[in-house]
C-alpha cells in the first residue's frame, strides 16, 4: 500500500493524455479556486472531461485495477463492515476480502488518492485496504441498490404509527411543525436523488385506492420503484408543495411548480405537476439536468449522411427550420443543439419559450407569461422589434404564432420551433390546416426534421436470434438473406431493464425547388412523402430499420415508433 501512495497531478495527466487542452485545464483550475472541491470533480462537473474518462485515466497512471461494481456481487458481511453514510460521504464500497490475503479488503473508490478515508475504513474494519478504481456514479448507484431507502423506509414507518396514534389533522400539524424534521424530507429527496441516478426522466407519484405508488421514467418506459402507505400521502404532497412554491393548501386545483435540486454535484431543475385524483393528488416531477440539453450535435445520434444535412440546413440564413414529434421524442434537445451552433458573436438570437428549459450564455430568453399576457404571439411581435437575427419559438401552438413566425421568416430571420406532428410531411399538411397558405409555406420553410427516440440496447446482456420472414419484411431484407437481430435480455448493469439509454432516429426533408412546387400546387402529405423520398429522404421506419440491422435496438423498439409510418 504504501508504494501506492504517489501523488499525481490529475490536471497534466488529462493534458497529457490529450484529453483535455491546457486551457481546458487552467478554466477548471480557476473554477476549482472558487468552489474549493477537488480539480478532478471540478473537471467532470463541468463537462470538461467524463466520469468514465478520469476514472480510466487514473487506473492506468496509477496501476490499479478499474471494478465494475454495479455487476459485483457484494457478499453481506463485507458490506456490513463500514457504516452506509461513511461509504455514501467518502463515495466509496468495500467489495470484497482479497483472497490472497483475508487482511486485505479490496474497496472501490472514486477518488483512490483519498488516503484519509482510506485510513478511516482501515481503523474501523481493521482490515488493510486495497483501493480499487469506480466511477463515482457507478459507485453511487450501487449503494442505491445494495441500501435501498432502508433509512427513510425505517423512519416513514416510524412516521406512519405516530400519525395513526394521533386524531389531529396531519395537515393542520404540517403546517405548524417544522416540516424539515421530518422523515418525508428524507424520502423526498432521497427519490430525487435515486430518480437521477437511474438515469429517470421523470417520477410519478401517485395515489391509488390502498397504497401510494412511485414510478420512474427511464429511457421512455415507466418502472414501479416503491410503494407506501397512504398514510403518508398528505405530508409528501405537503413537501413537494412546500419546497416547488405551491399553495399548501389548495387541493381541488391544478397546480405547477418548480424545484431547483443538486444531485452529485450536479444542478437539477425540476418542473412539478400537481393534478387532484379520485384518490388523492398525484404529483410528476420533470427532471432536466442543467447540461443535458446543451449537447454537442455529435453526441445526438445523427447518422453521417443525416449530420450533412442537418448542417446543410443550419446554413440557411433565413427560413423555417421546424423539428417535429410527440412529446419526449428529444425535441428540445435537438433545438438547444441548433441553437449552440448557431450561437456565435455576431449574431443575436432571441427565443421565446414556456418555460425555458435551460440557460445558454449568449442568447435572449423570454418565458411566456399568459397572467401577465405574454404569450408566444405578443412576445414575438416584441421580439421583431429587438433586431434579432435569429427567432426560436419554444413550440408553434396556434394559428396567430405559425403567421407571425412565416412572416418574420420571410422578412430575413431564421426561426426554428417545434410542432406535435407525426411525420416531416405531415407537418406541411398541419401548418395548411393551422390556415397558413401554401404558398408561404413553401416560400418559408426550409427544413423538417422529425424525430424519435428508441432505447439503446443493453451491449452486455443483448441476445441474438435469427430474424423471422414476418420481421425481415419490416427491416426491408428479403426472406433469403440471413439476418441476426437482437433482443433485450436483462443484468445488473441495466438494471434488468434490457436497455441502455437511447438513441435519435431521425427522417429530415430539406425543401428543393420540386417540393416547393408541388406544395403550392395543395399536394397531400403522401405525394410530399413520395417526392421527399426519390430527393433521397430516410423516413423513421427506415432509420430505425438501420439501428435494428445493426444490433443497437431491438425490432420491439423500432415498431414502437414507426408502426404507423
Amino acid at each position: 500500500m504504501a508504494g501506492l501512495r504517489k501523488k499525481i497531478r490529475i490536471g497534466d495527466m488529462l493534458v497529457e493524455a490529450g484529453v483535455i487542452t491546457p486551457e481546458d485545464l487552467q478554466r477548471g483550475l480557476e473554477l476549482q479556486k472558487k468552489s474549493g472541491r477537488k480539480l478532478g470533480e471540478t473537471l467532470v462537473e463541468e463537462g470538461i472531461v467524463s466520469d468514465e474518462t478520469l476514472a480510466t485515466l487514473l487506473a492506468e497512471q496509477l496501476g490499479m485495477e478499474m471494478v465494475d461494481i454495479q455487476s459485483i456481487s457484494i457478499p453481506e458481511d463485507v458490506l456490513n463492515l463500514v457504516p452506509q453514510h461513511m461509504l455514501r460521504s467518502k463515495k466509496m464500497i468495500p467489495y470484497a476480502i482479497d483472497p490472497g490475503n483475508m487482511n486485505v479488503l479490496l474497496v472501490a473508490m472514486a477518488d483512490p488518492m483519498d488516503f484519509s478515508a482510506m485510513d478511516d475504513i482501515s481503523i474501523i474494519t481493521n482490515y488493510q485496504v486495497e483501493p480499487a478504481i469506480a466511477t463515482q456514479q457507478s459507485i453511487m448507484v450501487a449503494l442505491d441498490r445494495l441500501y435501498g431507502g432502508s433509512d427513510a423506509d425505517e423512519a416513514l414507518e416510524q412516521y406512519v404509527k405516530e400519525r395513526e396514534q394521533k386524531e389531529n389533522d396531519v395537515e393542520e400539524e404540517l403546517l405548524n411543525e417544522d416540516i424539515n424534521n421530518s422523515p418525508i424530507v428524507v424520502l423526498v429527496n432521497e427519490m430525487i436523488e435515486k430518480a437521477v441516478r437511474q438515469r429517470a426522466s421523470d417520477i410519478h407519484i401517485e395515489a391509488l385506492e390502498r397504497k401510494v405508488r412511485i414510478r420512474y421514467r427511464i429511457d421512455g418506459a415507466l418502472y414501479e420503484r416503491a410503494t407506501y402507505s397512504t398514510a403518508i400521502l398528505p405530508a409528501l404532497i405537503a413537501r413537494i408543495k412546500i419546497i416547488g412554491g405551491m399553495d399548501i393548501s389548495e387541493k381541488r386545483k391544478p397546480q405547477d411548480g418548480r424545484i431547483t435540486s443538486i444531485v452529485d454535484r450536479m444542478e437539477y431543475d425540476i418542473r412539478v405537476s400537481i393534478l387532484p385524483t379520485v384518490y388523492g393528488e398525484k404529483v410528476v416531477m420533470r427532471l432536466t439536468s442543467k447540461t443535458a440539453l446543451s449537447r454537442h450535435k455529435s453526441q445526438l445520434g445523427f447518422k453521417e449522411s443525416e449530420l450533412q444535412q442537418f448542417d446543410h440546413i443550419m446554413r440557411n440564413p433565413h427560413g423555417i427550420i421546424l423539428v417535429t414529434g410527440p412529446t419526449g421524442s428529444g425535441k428540445s434537445t435537438t433545438l438547444y443543439t441548433a441553437l449552440s451552433e448557431l450561437n456565435t458573436e455576431d449574431v443575436n438570437i432571441i427565443t421565446v419559450e414556456d418555460p425555458v428549459e435551460a440557460n445558454i450564455n449568449g442568447i435572449n430568453q423570454v418565458q411566456v407569461n399568459n397572467k401577465a399576457n405574454l404569450t408566444f404571439a405578443s412576445a414575438l411581435r416584441s421580439i421583431l422589434r429587438q433586431d434579432p437575427d435569429i427567432i426560436m419559438i419554444g413550440e408553434i401552438r396556434d394559428t396567430e404564432t405559425a403567421s407571425i413566425a412565416v412572416q418574420a421568416s420571410i422578412t430575413g430571420h431564421l426561426v426554428v420551433s417545434t410542432l406535435h406532428t407525426n411525420s416531416a410531411a405531415g407537418t406541411v399538411t398541419r401548418l395548411i390546416d393551422m390556415g397558413i397558405e401554401a404558398y408561404l409555406i413553401a416560400d418559408s420553410v426550409v427544413g423538417i426534421i422529425a424525430q424519435r427516440l428508441v432505447r439503446r440496447l443493453c451491449p452486455e446482456c443483448k441476445r441474438p436470434h435469427e430474424a423471422t420472414e414476418e420481421e425481415k419484411e419490416q427491416l426491408g431484407v428479403s426472406a433469403e438473406q440471413p439476418l441476426t437481430i437482437y433482443e433485450p435480455c436483462g443484468c445488473p448493469k441495466c438494471d434488468q431493464t434490457g436497455y441502455k439509454g437511447r438513441i435519435g432516429v431521425y427522417e429530415i426533408l430539406e425543401m428543393s425547388q420540386t417540393l416547393k412546387s408541388i406544395i403550392v400546387k395543395g399536394a397531400g402529405a403522401e405525394e410530399i412523402k413520395e417526392q421527399a423520398l426519390k430527393e433521397g429522404m430516410h423516413t423513421l421506419h427506415m432509420s430505425a430499420s438501420e439501428y435494428v440491422v445493426d444490433g443497437i435496438t431491438s425490432y420491439h423498439e423500432m415498431m414502437r415508433v414507426s408502426f404507423d409510418l
